[in-house]
Formats: C-alpha cells, sequence, structure tokens
C-alpha cells in the first residue's frame, strides 16, 4: 500500500507540533511512490498503525500504484 499526502497533511507541515514527531515524520515522507514496508525502514519502527490513524484523520490518503502505458 502507497500513501500521499492530503491538502490537510500538506497545511500541517509548517506545525510539526499538531501531529507529534512520528506522524510528522510519516506526512513528510509520505509521497504516493513509498510503500509502508519502505517507510516503516526509513523510520526504524513498523508504522502500520500510525498510518492508518493518519488516514482515518485526514492526513494520508492511499495512493494507488501508477498503471505501466502501453508501448506504441
Amino acid at each position: 500500500m502507497l500513501y500521499n499526502k492530503t491538502p490537510k497533511a500538506w497545511a500541517t507541515l509548517a506545525q510539526p507540533s499538531h501531529v507529534g514527531r512520528l506522524a510528522h515524520t510519516l506526512v513528510l515522507m509520505a509521497n504516493g511512490r513509498r510503500s509502508l514496508r519502505e517507510l516503516s525502514l526509513l523510520t526504524g519502527t513498523d508504522i502500520t498503525e500510525e498510518a492508518a490513524l493518519l488516514q482515518k484523520a485526514g492526513y494520508l490518503m492511499v495512493q494507488e500504484p501508477a498503471k505501466a502505458q502501453p508501448a506504441d
């Protein structure tokens, strides 16, 4: 599963104290290309629950993987 920032997340980036350190780090690193596994490796902790909470709170959204375009 890939996560990306929502407009609410972009607004929160300037105020990290509103969401806490780990949540701010996840919001900062979520770019629609990093998997939960990669985000967990980058933070050094399992972020599955934190990411789900941030999604429910409207800070993260699930990003569908880009589909390959057929060759002409």
